[in-house]
């Protein structure tokens, strides 16, 4: 029964209409807003091959940053396309593949544009084209398609664009309206969301840890309108007048910006996180915070905190120097606490970050697990009521005395409830013997 069930899901994927008009129709430049882990990439890679191997010329594949894209891309290419047969092998320091056909397919990182210049493509890929800068299509990539093919007079050269939608009004937002105005026969777009393709558990499983909106924009496939406001979810209902209790364990997390120097307490119940205090200093260094945070909860029974924090705190240690980190943590050691350091060993993507303490605010299903004690804790307060974005930008946020505080509870919330992207299903799979085909 198992077996019939995914078997039918990779009928679902094989025969889905859109993806088959994708694949076959007539069109120059396909622009594919659809669901994430919904096929849209698997479908890509192998379009791409197949068009290289049967048409010669100069393709291209790529994503907002060079390591993105090979990370994407560069295995399952060289699987798909059997480069392993081929005599001259792949560039592995350029990721190029070249094909017994003198065909080549590049790869290429957008966080330069330019890169893709001076080579006319007969075809290519663009993904993740909402976080990439607005104006690569129209100055960097579409005049590297503006190709004649004389061994094939009638090829046109092609694009696909795809990606996850992002805001209303940016520039692929633009370029899905441009597709579905039917002004330009040359473009069409193609939608079509994760529940189509993804088993119902599945969903489920991304209801619970993503908040409506992103959850809408992630597997919907649906572009928000933005208030401009990180958070905009965060209201009355994150709202405690909870205190912290003398028996709970600390959370205690940390921004080691100078001024002002922030930190937030706050305490685990069951899966709910809860923001009770806060520590928050003008022109300050971390053993000063340390000695607050001693005098603060000087009779608080349980002598055992845990420090959340930037990874940059760190900084020094591997060669013997103290850290933010080794200061807070010897004050504590000297005035009888005991500490358990929980820190990613890198910093992480802040927009996952984000999307993280999204999803406790108020995940897909409208359920609250973050609360803040707006009295006991205003900056904390403040800084996910009023944090802003950054003119112009997706993730980074605008500086104001209240950001820094916001920050540690990301950090936190990153570290115990992290937003979860893999999700295996058939299309993720390019090898089909692999173990992971096999337990499907």
């Amino acid at each position: 029964m198992k077996g019939d069930k995914s078997l039918a899901r990779w009928y679902k994927l094989i025969d889905h209409p859109v993806q088959r008009d994708l694949v076959n129709d007539n069109v120059r430049f396909k622009i594919v807003p659809s669901g994430r882990r919904s096929g849209k990439t698997e479908r890509a890679k192998r379009f791409i091959v197949k068009e290289a191997m049967r048409v010669k010329g100069d393709y291209f594949v790529s994503a907002p940053t060079f390591s993105q894209v090979k990370k994407i891309y560069w295995n399952d290419l060289k699987l798909l396309s059997f480069s392993e047969l081929f005599s001259v092998k792949p560039r592995e320091s350029e990721l190029i593949i070249p094909f017994p056909n003198d065909s080549t397919i590049s790869l290429i990182g957008l966080d330069k544009p330019s890169r893709i210049e001076g080579i006319s493509f007969q075809g290519g890929i663009v993904d993740e084209i909402a976080d990439c800068k607005p104006d690569a299509w129209s100055i960097n990539i579409a005049p590297a398609l503006d190709t004649f093919n004389p061994t094939n007079p009638s090829y046109r050269s092609w694009a696909w664009i795809i990606g996850v939608p992002e805001r209303a009004g940016d520039h692929y937002h633009d370029m899905v309206n441009y597709a579905d105005s039917g002004i330009d026969p040359d473009w069409k777009s193609y939608k079509w969301i994760s529940s189509d393709i993804l088993p119902d558990d599945v969903i489920q499983a991304a209801k619970l840890r993503m908040s409506k909106r992103q959850f809408e924009q992630e597997y919907e496939a649906a572009f928000n309108n933005s208030t401009g406001r990180i958070y905009d979810d965060y209201g009355q209902a994150n709202a405690t007048q909870e205190t912290l209790k003398q028996h709970e364990q600390i959370l205690w997390t940390h921004d080691f910006n100078f001024t002002p120097l922030s930190s937030a307490i706050c305490v685990k119940r069951e899966d709910s996180l809860f923001v009770l205090d806060e520590i928050v200093l003008s022109s300050a260094v971390a053993g000063q915070s340390a000695l607050e945070f001693i005098e603060k909860f000087k009779d608080h029974q349980n002598k055992h905190v845990i420090i959340y924090g930037d990874p940059a705190g760190k900084a020094g240690e591997k060669h013997g120097h103290v850290s933010d980190y080794t200061s807070i943590e010897a004050i504590l050691s000297n005035n009888g606490w005991q500490f358990t350091r929980k820190v990613r060993p890198s910093t992480r993507s802040i927009k996952d970050g984000q999307n993280a303490v999204r999803a406790k605010i108020a995940n897909a299903f409208g359920e609250v697990s973050l609360l803040i004690n707006p009295f006991k804790a205003p900056y904390c307060h403040k800084s996910l009521l009023t944090g802003q974005l950054k003119e112009g930008s997706t993730f980074l946020e605008a500086d104001s005395e209240y950001q820094h505080i916001g920050t540690a509870i990301r950090y936190l919330v990153d570290y115990e409830w992290p937003v979860i992207k893999k999700i295996q299903h058939p299309t993720a799979v390019s090898n089909p013997s692999s173990q992971v085909w096999k337990n499907r």
